[in-house]
């Protein structure tokens, strides 16, 4: 069977290795495989200017990994604690949800004694069972803005670009939404009482042992490229797909070598505005659902300073990473890894990594903003949060990485869009379509919606 993917990310390459007994051929507009991870070659080493982690919770992609061969590859993180900046720095709560607490004690330094009180004498609310809305207005309602603008945007514009307000408690913390629920079946709800639950269901579930979190030792490429390698597909790059039409049961791609190839199956792992370019004449339905996904843009300032501290002896804090509250708008940058800190195998190198992230869904401009700005973005907030002089430490190298609609929005409609695109392409037989948009930021959830998308196709 020939099948053509659309797309040289990880659900493309994830789905194309899946796929391997068949003649499978990937075509991918940029002239680089691997999508939205991307392993730089510093001096040093490889140093990752996109994902830098994975869930290694997520044992179906620990086992995937180590079935290409790679489990050797994989290290853990040092185990340092994070920590967020709101005028200052402070520790970065513990337990929760994603930054929403149970009871006041983890966040009483990071809010106001009344966003304590309330938290600690939270009234009920109103939930329907399946229903969602934003993680900032249900947060902002029971708890308050500030645990929103100093904790909670700031956690969750990590993972994906956005802050609390534009993303979906359902599409992004479905066992919080699951929780209420159950609680809605019962009786009065409260978000504290939510997140308790939560909490002691973690408490009472043995521990696997091992990192929460791995990552590659020589950075993810080692992964992209054992998927490209082991899949035997045909790669072409640089080369642009601008439509799909069916011709009986099989299927052309225009844009193509010659423009001359039919498939029996064609899978589109690209972003969803992509897909909703794609599928028009094959899948209507589908295309006019991913319409409506928007994509958050982002960049990222790699950093590898020749030392750790400055001559001044200011030194980089021994913390992993820093957050940085959405209140604080004197600050460009909206995180740092602490990347030599945080992993032992980077600190093995010498000097220090850094990597300063910036923007959030709604604020392009700043991705938008000239090298040297950025890069001075980054070097400026640096030692406004830390002290740290990177410019007298000695800078040797930089890279600027932008990823123009990076990340989908994951808002309170999107599960829906998502189901309804899903429903209108299965009806479309010998055509499907995967990627983050699809099953989730993260590593672990693009690979597990790759593989069940390419099991689908061979049918």
């Amino acid at each position: 069977m020939r099948i053509a993917i659309i797309g040289a990310g990880l659900a493309g390459l994830t789905a194309a290795y899946e796929l391997r007994d068949h003649d499978v051929e990937v075509f991918e507009a940029a002239g680089r495989i691997g999508g939205k991870l991307y392993s730089v070659p510093f001096n040093d080493g490889p140093t990752d200017m996109g994902a830098e982690a994975f869930l290694a919770r997520r044992h179906d992609a620990v086992e995937f990994i180590e079935s290409l061969g790679l489990g050797g590859s994989l290290v853990e993180p040092s185990g340092l604690h994070s920590l967020v900046y709101s005028g200052e720095l402070k520790p970065l709560p513990r337990g929760g949800m994603m930054g929403i607490p149970s009871h006041s004690e983890p966040v009483a330094h990071l809010v106001s004694a009344e966003t304590a009180r309330r938290i600690d004498n939270e009234e009920p609310f109103e939930w329907t069972a399946g229903s969602d809305v934003s993680v900032g207005r249900l947060v902002r309602q029971q708890f308050g803005d500030d645990l929103v603008d100093h904790v909670i945007s700031a956690l969750l514009g990590g993972v994906y670009s956005c802050s609390a307000d534009d993303l979906g408690v359902r599409a992004t913390i479905p066992a919080l939404a699951e929780t209420l629920d159950a609680l809605s079946a019962r009786g009065p709800v409260t978000l504290s009482a939510a997140v308790r639950s939560l909490e002691e269901a973690r408490a009472a579930k043995p521990s696997s042992g091992g990192p929460v979190f791995q990552t590659f030792r020589g950075g993810y490429a080692e992964l992209y490229e054992a998927l490209a390698d082991k899949s035997r597909a045909k790669i072409y790059l640089d080369t642009f797909i601008s439509g799909i039409t069916r011709e009986g049961e099989k299927f052309r791609l225009a844009g193509t070598p010659g423009d001359t190839a039919a498939f029996d199956r064609v899978l589109v792992a690209t972003p969803a505005p992509t897909a909703a370019r794609l599928l028009p004449k094959v899948s209507p339905g589908a295309a006019e659902r991913l319409k409506s996904v928007k994509l958050a843009a982002s960049a990222v300032v790699g950093l590898k300073f020749e030392s750790d501290t400055d001559p001044a002896g200011n030194a980089l804090p021994q913390n992993s990473g820093i957050l940085v509250a959405t209140d604080q708008d004197d600050v460009h940058a909206k995180a740092f890894t602490l990347s030599s800190r945080k992993w032992p195998h980077l600190a093995e190198r010498g000097g220090a990594l850094v990597r300063a992230s910036f923007g959030r869904f709604g604020n392009d401009a700043i991705v938008r903003a000239e090298e040297d700005d950025l890069v001075d973005y980054a070097l400026d907030d640096l030692q406004r949060l830390t002290g740290f002089d990177g410019r007298a430490a000695g800078v040797a190298e930089i890279f600027t990485q932008r990823w123009f609609g990076g990340l989908p929005r994951f808002d309170a409609g999107h599960l829906e869009t998502v189901a309804g695109a899903r429903g209108a392409l299965a009806a479309t037989p010998g055509i499907d379509a995967t990627g983050a948009w699809a099953g989730g930021v993260g590593v672990p959830n693009v690979i597990a919606d790759a593989r069940a998308a390419a099991a689908r196709i061979a049918r």
